[in-house]
């Protein structure tokens, strides 16, 4: 698999999708549009996980070496949790 057979998106629910999408043809010998041999496969992968709160969704990273796909997801630090907390007004 390459990088391009990958898609990775993030979801409004917060969730993460996985999905892989590879065709393939194979054509052995003949020749004036007649084949002695016609190979077709195909391969479809879709994975969903749904991520924390605690989660830098705009920090999430995904790399390929080797045929190995790693994707990095970050934490929030305490400081930002503490940013997030709203307080609301009493009236």
């Amino acid at each position: 698999m390459t990088k391009d057979d990958f898609k990775i998106q993030l979801t409004n629910d917060g969730d993460i999708v996985i999905s892989m999408e590879k065709k393939a043809e194979n054509k052995e010998g003949g020749d004036k549009k007649t084949y002695l041999r016609r190979e077709f496969s195909y391969s479809k992968f879709e994975q969903r996980f749904s991520l924390p709160d605690n989660v830098e969704k705009a920090k999430i990273t995904a790399g390929m070496t080797d045929g190995v796909l790693t994707i990095d997801i970050p934490k929030k630090t305490e400081e930002e949790k503490a940013k997030e907390t709203l307080n609301i007004e009493i009236k």
